[in-house]
């Protein structure tokens, strides 16, 4: 029997994550200082954890409501219009999921049909284009541009629409560039978004992480709000990786259509999971901010530090990671990270692995210490100074 005769045609065609590929590699050297993960370095806060041990302790282990324990979506709502002035109603907008990435592959199987296209804005984060796939949609890709910090324009999003576009997928902040939308720039395409009656999935894991605190959403706007889905979750701002919690709010048909397929998949998020979400929502604001500050101060440091050793780098207004260019080097992304982990231990992620946009620069995160980014900077400019030294 040829097993891969009975895989699925989507699943074949997609690609290994790119991102992968330099973990397994870095697991596998000694010695290696890592720039690759996506994830803070700090621990949950007690008071999140010991809110949810106590659940556990007090038998508060079974299923819970398919959306989501109530008292949860209540404190989102309470959330979204106390930090983003949303408006949501708990029992008819809100789902809360296993993690964003749930929340994002079931918006788009709630939305898209097969031949359907749905836009999304590389460099992009590596789950869109296989969530797109597995969907039977077409992604369509626009191009961002550094010279614009890697926001989208209104030219650019009306040139990508045709008469098969269903949705847009984007994420601001922006994983892997660190780019920012904001008020005035969504203003500009918010009448093409009206126009060409145009579902919007909003990837916000990154809004606290908003360095000027000019964080602003699509449904800001009350003309297109029922026509965006905002998708979030506890990972980024409240230090919840491995706690895979997530949620996302819509206009009531689109919630109640993604609450459909996530009570197959699913049934329900971990309860002790959302008995730490609440207390992270209820309590959780000076951690958050604590956080926000340290990765400023980092993302400071290590932007000046890149542009210093020759990888020119703009000053990402959101996220935690920046995305230098390689080009002086002469390298492509995938070889520059390869000799960079071989000749000097230290792992940063290509930009190809999130598109083809992606050739000419690296990811990397600053989701480490200070004494971690001045070791791996200091790898990073001796490796430099040889490709200086070579070229001249």
């Amino acid at each position: 029997m040829n097993h891969k005769e009975y895989l699925s045609r989507h699943v074949q065609e997609i690609k290994p994550s790119g991102i992968r590929k330099f973990f397994d590699l870095a697991n596998e050297m000694e010695g290696v200082i890592s720039l690759g993960v996506g994830e803070p370095d700090f621990d949950t806060p007690w008071h999140i954890r010991e809110a949810a041990i106590y659940s556990i302790e007090s038998g508060k282990t079974f299923y819970t409501a398919n959306q989501g324990l109530l008292e949860l979506r209540k404190e989102i709502c309470r959330y979204q219009k106390r930090r983003f002035h949303l408006d949501y109603d708990p029992i008819k907008n809100v789902v809360v999921t296993c993690g964003g990435s749930e929340a994002i592959d079931i918006a788009l199987r709630a939305v898209v049909d097969p031949g359907d296209e749905v836009i999304l804005l590389q460099p992009c984060y590596v789950a869109y284009e296989p969530g797109v796939q597995l969907a039977g949609a077409i992604p369509k890709f626009i191009e961002l541009k550094e010279e614009n910090h890697f926001k989208l324009t209104a030219a650019e999003l009306e040139a990508a629409i045709t008469d098969k576009t269903k949705a847009m997928l984007i994420n601001f902040p922006s994983n892997p560039t660190g780019g920012m939308m904001n008020y005035d720039d969504y203003k500009e395409l918010v009448p093409i978004i009206k126009k060409h009656n145009l579902i919007v999935i909003s990837d916000e894991i990154y809004a606290e992480l908003s360095y000027d605190d000019a964080f602003c959403s699509p449904a800001n706007f009350p003309e297109i709000k029922d026509q965006v889905i905002v998708i979030s979750g506890f990972s980024k701002a409240f230090a919840m990786t491995g706690w895979r919690l997530g949620y996302l709010c819509a206009h009531e048909v689109f919630a109640m259509a993604m609450n459909k397929i996530h009570q197959y998949i699913i049934m329900s998020a971990p309860s002790a999971a959302q008995y730490g979400a609440i207390e992270g929502l209820r309590h959780g604001d000076q951690h958050v901010a604590e956080m926000k500050e340290a990765y400023r101060q980092r993302r400071n440091y290590i932007v000046k530090g890149f542009n210093r050793i020759g990888l020119p780098t703009h000053m990402p207004e959101g996220a935690f990671y920046i995305f230098p260019c390689i080009k002086p080097t002469g390298l492509t992304s995938d070889e520059f990270c390869e000799e960079l982990l071989k000749e000097q231990k230290v792992a940063c992620v290509p930009g190809t692995a999130f598109g083809q946009a992606g050739e000419g620069y690296i990811r990397v995160s600053y989701a480490y210490s200070i004494e971690e980014i001045r070791a791996a900077l200091a790898r990073i400019e001796i490796f430099m100074k040889k490709y200086q030294k070579e070229k001249a």
